[in-house]
C-alpha cells in the first residue's frame, strides 16, 4: 500500500450523552485503553500520509489523546457530512483515497480497512466504497441499496426509508473510502432536507451515481462494527475485544484454564507455556515470560514476571513489581515497586513495597515492609539467601544482609549484618496458674454485677 495515496479522517465529535458521563465518549476505555487510541493505532497500521481527527468544542482531552495527529473542530454538529467538511482545510489538494472512520467504532480491523482500499484502487475504481454489514437487528441503521450488478446505488437512512427498504438486511456502518479528488465537490452538493435536518455523508453515494461514477461496498463482520453509544454498548465491545485477546494468547502458546474469566489489557504479553488460572485480571503494562504459572484470582498490573516464576493464587502485583526467574509469589501477597530476585519466595499474606528481595531469600508469612512514614517512601533491601521470619515488620529504610536471619514477630528498624540473627521480641514470660486465677476473679465480678442489677430478684421466696 502506498503511503502517498491514503488519508484518514476520524470522526470523534459526538457528545455521547447516553453514556451519562463527564468523560468524552471516545475516551472511555476498552481493555485498559481509550476507544480512540485503539482506532488510531489500527488506522496507523495503514501508514496513511495524513490523519485528521474531527472533534467537538471543548474536547481538549480528546485532542491530547490523539496527538500528534492534527484535529479540527466541528461546530455546530450538523451531521457526518458536515463533520468531514470540517477536515477540508487539512486535506486540500489531496487526490488519493480518503478513509472515513468513527471514534466510537473501535473494533474495526486493519485487514477490513485494507479490503476497502483494495476495492477502491482496482477496476472499476469506485469513487465511493462503503463498509456494509448484516446486524441481527437492522433497527435504525441506514440501508445499502445495491443494483443487479452488485454496485452500490445509494444509502437510505432508516428515518427516511420506505417499508420495503427497511426490510433489507445490508446496513451501513458509516465507514467509507472515497476518492479524494471528488470528496469535497460531492459534499458541497449535499443538502439537509431530511428527517434530522443534517448533512449526511451517506448522500455522496447517490450524488456520485448521478454523475455516472461507480460506487461499491465491502461486507464486514458484525463484531468489528459495534458502535458504542451507551454503557451497555461499551460492555458488549469489551466482551468482543476480550475474546480476541484470549484467542491470541492461546494461539501463541498460553494455556487459559477458564478463558472466559481471564481479562487482558490491550498490551499484555504472555510467553509460551504460560498457564493462567481462573479469574485472573491483567492491567496495562504486564509482560510474562515462558513457563510461568499464574494461579487463580490474581490481579497483575505494570509488572514483569520472568520465566519459571509461580504467582498466586490471590496475589496482587502492582506497578513496578519485577519477579525474577523461578521466584514464587504466593496467596494474598501484594508486591509494589519491588524486585523479587531469582528463586526468592514470598509465599503467604505479605506486603512487599519499595524493596529488593535478594536471590534465594525466603520471606515468612505476614511480613510487611513499612515503606511509608506519611511523607516519604523508603527502601527495604533484603540480601540473597536471607530468611525473614513470619509476622515481621521491616521498617524502611533498612537493609538485611546476605544470609541473615530475622526471628519471627520482629520489628526491624536497624540494618542487620550478613549472616547475623536479629530478634526484637520481648523475653518469654510464664506465670503458672495466672490464667485460671484471672478467669475465676473476673467470673465472680461478673456474677456480682448481674446479681445486683436493678429489678433483679435475688431471693428464693415467692413474690
Amino acid at each position: 500500500m502506498s503511503n502517498s495515496k491514503t488519508a484518514v479522517v476520524v470522526l470523534a465529535a459526538g457528545l455521547g450523552t447516553r453514556m451519562k458521563s463527564g468523560l468524552p465518549k471516545v475516551l472511555h476505555p476498552l481493555a485498559g485503553r481509550s476507544m480512540i487510541a485503539h482506532l488510531v493505532d489500527t488506522v496507523s497500521e495503514l501508514q496513511p500520509e495524513r490523519m485528521v481527527v474531527v472533534v467537538g468544542e471543548d474536547m481538549a482531552a480528546v485532542q491530547a489523546a490523539v496527538a500528534p495527529h492534527p484535529t479540527v473542530v466541528q461546530s455546530p454538529r450538523l451531521g457526518t457530512g458536515h463533520a468531514v467538511m470540517a477536515a477540508r482545510p487539512l486535506l486540500e489538494g489531496f487526490a488519493g483515497t480518503v478513509l472515513v472512520v468513527y471514534g466510537d467504532t473501535p473494533l474495526i480491523t486493519a485487514m477490513t480497512l485494507e479490503r476497502m482500499l483494495a476495492v477502491r484502487r482496482h477496476a472499476p475504481h469506485p469513487s465511493v466504497v462503503v463498509l456494509g454489514f448484516r446486524p441481527a437487528d437492522p433497527g435504525a441503521y441506514g440501508r445499502l441499496m445495491v443494483d443487479a450488478e452488485g454496485g452500490l446505488e445509494a444509502i437510505v437512512e432508516a428515518k427516511d426509508a420506505a417499508a420495503e427498504q427497511l426490510a433489507l438486511g445490508l446496513c451501513n456502518s458509516g465507514v467509507m473510502a472515497v476518492d479524494g479528488a471528488n470528496l469535497f465537490r460531492l459534499l458541497d452538493r449535499v443538502g439537509n432536507d431530511n428527517a434530522k435536518g443534517e448533512y449526511y455523508l451517506t448522500d455522496i453515494v447517490a450524488l456520485a451515481r448521478s454523475e455516472g461514477l461507480p460506487c461499491g461496498y465491502v461486507e464486514g463482520d458484525v463484531s468489528e462494527l459495534v458502535g458504542v453509544n451507551s454503557r451497555a454498548d461499551l460492555a458488549a465491545a469489551e466482551a468482543i475485544l476480550q475474546d480476541r485477546l484470549r484467542a491470541v494468547a492461546m494461539a501463541e502458546g498460553a494455556t487459559l484454564i477458564d478463558p472466559r474469566t481471564v481479562y487482558f489489557s490491550w498490551d499484555t504479553v504472555l510467553g509460551q507455556d504460560v498457564t493462567v488460572g481462573p479469574s485472573v485480571m491483567f492491567g496495562p503494562g504486564v509482560k510474562v515470560g515462558d513457563r510461568v504459572e499464574i494461579l487463580g484470582f490474581c490481579h497483575i498490573e505494570g509488572a514483569t514476571i520472568a520465566h519459571g516464576a509461580r504467582i498466586g493464587p490471590f496475589a496482587r502485583l502492582r506497578p513496578g513489581a519485577a519477579v525474577a526467574t523461578d521466584a514464587h509469589i504466593g496467596n494474598f501477597v501484594e508486591i509494589k515497586n519491588a524486585s523479587i530476585e531469582m528463586g526468592a519466595k514470598v509465599n503467604h499474606l505479605s506486603y512487599i513495597g519499595d524493596a529488593r528481595i535478594g536471590a534465594g531469600a525466603n520471606v515468612g508469612a505476614g511480613t510487611i515492609t513499612c515503606n511509608y512514614d506519611g511523607f516519604f517512601k523508603s527502601h527495604t533491601d533484603v540480601g540473597a539467601g536471607a530468611f525473614i521470619g513470619s509476622n515481621t515488620c521491616l521498617v524502611a529504610p533498612v537493609r538485611i544482609g546476605d544470609g541473615a536471619i530475622v526471628g519471627a514477630s520482629s520489628a526491624i528498624a536497624k540494618d542487620v549484618p550478613a549472616d547475623a540473627l536479629a530478634v526484637t521480641r520481648g523475653p518469654h514470660l510464664v506465670r503458672d496458674g495466672w490464667a485460671k486465677r484471672f478467669r475465676d476473679r473476673r467470673g465472680a465480678e461478673k456474677l456480682a454485677a448481674t446479681s445486683s442489677a436493678p429489678g433483679k430478684k435475688t431471693g428464693s421466696g415467692k413474690g
